[in-house]
């Protein structure tokens, strides 16, 4: 548990995790590199089933990523992940290389 500004968070804190690049690979994977420097990839493939993610199944769509102040963006702005859910639901680039 953590506290900001008087709140009280039940999970761990997490230091300002900013996407500091960004590359789409294929298949709908994802490579980021973290302000930290440690770069993960991650699969996007299961977020296309929900509304939100949807127009990430048109690969124009999914190569245009950009990264918008720290978190990376598709779709002008329309569709975002935060750095917090990249990092938890990817796996380090070496392992996957491996």
């Amino acid at each position: 548990m953590y506290i900001i500004d008087g709140i009280a968070y039940a999970s761990e804190s997490v230091s300002d995790l900013k996407i500091s690049g960004v590359r789409p690979r294929n298949g709908l994977m994802l490579w980021v590199r973290f302000n930290t420097g440690e770069t993960r990839l991650l699969d996007c493939s299961p977020l296309v089933d929900s509304a939100a993610f949807a127009p990430l199944r048109d690969p124009q769509i999914f190569r245009d990523v950009y990264i918008d102040h720290g978190i990376p963006v598709w779709d002008e702005g329309n569709i975002d992940l935060s750095p917090e859910y990249i990092y938890k639901n990817s796996v380090p680039a070496q392992e996957a290389s491996n």
